[in-house]
């Protein structure tokens, strides 16, 4: 007789282990499925983010960081150093140490939680009255579970360039990329996305000579024109050369080299050659071989699971959250997803407003935005008005050697409702938490105006950005 489960979750990355906590938080039995091993062969929790994704990636850009203020800005601050050495064995292990400790927590969390975790691959075999049968294989021996609830969360994986073979060494994806034996003397990206920029400036703070292919005309077309704008201005002051409208041609590797042929914006045939390649031309949702057509679901053009607004997918009590689905493939909408699912499955009525879900690029300066852009309004035909506020106003950012970037807050004409915040600043992945809260909670940008923010510190700006807004900022 097979194990029945209130709960199982396909998937442990964020919105799956998260769901599985919540649903059994609410006294739910719950069981998670995962098979995600790392190089030395042992299973882990957490998924791509916490592996290899969001975690070691935010590890090497603190390190690299470091490492660069050593070199360059210390001796602004008066403190001269000298014969600075990178051992990059061991800013590889400090990376792969905080991976152990997150994962870990993660299998703590479960034990704590009594969710079961079943180790192997999960595959759809069907439906009964019982339920919905699950064929776990891999580690033990295979064996078929029931559940009453599925919530599918098996993420993404990197896209491959066609007629490129990855091998992780010369040629990388995000996993290769965080692991790097050496520095590469010239380091070629294609893909000007996050990943590309997050990678991209972590091997060119530690030496390594950068150079951006992206195929698209616009530079950060996701973010407001005014954003994409200053971080341009920024990576290309840091070092990070970019090329846009490129169109990539054949990749060559030898031994130890590779080769990239490409057609620049004005048609012209160029080659790049580099020790090391990253590919970061975006992700594909995780559907092999999870047997959706056992109960009658199948995956759309792209690959994706289709759901309604709550993560419903056309099978009775079967969910999708996360990459696997429509929408930003971020690990806190996850997030968000895998606790609204464990409540919905509990007979509670959860909401979550996709437009109020930050998004962030880990560079330096940091990038963040909640709402909509300036553009966005704008076409939509929306009366705004806006406040910006630059950082160099700002006596914290100067005390810290941070006052590159600005905050911009956008508002309704009419109602002063605030619509989108857009920041490229230090400490930007924290700041925009404020524009967050203001959003769920529909806040004009003089609510913002009229909260005391601690003196001197960086929210300051957020403020004074939300009082521009009404042309009344105090420091400018």
């Amino acid at each position: 007789m097979s194990k029945e489960f209130d709960v199982v979750v396909i998937g442990a990355g964020p919105g799956g282990y998260i769901a599985a906590i919540r649903a059994a938080q609410l006294g739910k039995s719950v069981a998670c499925i995962e098979n995600w091993k790392n190089p030395a062969g042992n299973l882990k929790l957490g998924g791509t983010c916490l592996n290899v994704g969001c975690i070691p990636s935010k590890a090497l850009l603190a390190s690299s960081e470091e490492f660069e203020n050593v070199l360059h800005h210390l001796g602004d601050h008066g403190i001269n150093v000298g014969d600075v050495k990178l051992d990059l064995s061991k800013m590889l292990a400090r990376k792969e140490g905080i991976v152990e400790k997150m994962t870990k927590g993660i299998e703590f969390l479960f034990r704590k939680n009594k969710i079961t975790w079943l180790k192997g691959h999960g595959k759809f075999t069907g439906k009964t009255d019982a339920g919905v049968q699950i064929e776990v294989s891999g580690e033990a021996e295979t064996e078929t579970v029931t559940a009453k609830n599925v919530i599918i969360a098996t993420g993404s994986k990197a896209r491959h360039l066609p007629g490129i073979p990855v091998d992780n060494r010369l040629v990388a994806d995000n996993e290769g990329a965080l692991s790097f034996d050496a520095v590469p003397k010239k380091l070629a990206v294609i893909g000007a996305g996050v990943i590309g920029l997050e990678l991209g400036s972590v091997w060119r703070r530690l030496g390594a000579d950068v150079t951006v292919l992206e195929a698209l005309p616009a530079f950060l077309g996701a973010c407001d024109e005014s954003l994409a704008k200053e971080a341009a201005k920024q990576f290309k002051k840091q070092g990070l050369d970019i090329h846009l409208g490129v169109k990539i041609g054949e990749v060559k590797t030898t031994d130890s080299s590779v080769s990239v042929a490409y057609t620049d914006k004005d048609g012209n045939a160029q080659t790049l050659d580099a020790d090391r390649l990253i590919v970061s031309i975006g992700r594909v949702p995780n559907t092999d071989n999870l047997g959706l057509e056992a109960i009658g679901l199948k995956t759309d053009e792209r690959g994706f699971v289709p759901v309604d607004d709550h993560c419903a997918t056309s099978v009775a009590n079967v969910y999708a959250i996360g990459d696997v689905v429509r929408g930003p493939m971020l690990a806190h909408k996850a997030e968000d997803e895998g606790v609204l699912v464990a409540e919905i499955i509990d007979g509670q009525k959860p909401h979550i407003d996709y437009n109020c879900i930050p998004w962030v690029i880990y560079t330096e300066p940091e990038i963040a935005w909640v709402g909509k852009t300036e553009q966005q309004l704008k076409a939509e035909g929306r009366e705004i008005k806006t406040g910006q506020f630059p950082m160099m106003a700002n006596g914290r950012a100067l005390g810290i050697g941070k006052a590159d970037g600005f905050v911009k807050m956008i508002a309704d004409a009419k109602t002063d409702e605030l619509l989108g915040c857009h920041i490229i600043a230090a400490n930007a992945s924290d700041l925009i938490a404020e524009a967050v809260v203001a959003m769920e909670f529909k806040a004009a940008s003089e609510d913002i105006g009229r909260i005391c923010h601690p003196h001197p510190s960086l929210s300051e700006v957020m403020r004074e950005a939300a009082l521009a807004v009404d042309k009344r900022a105090l420091n400018m």
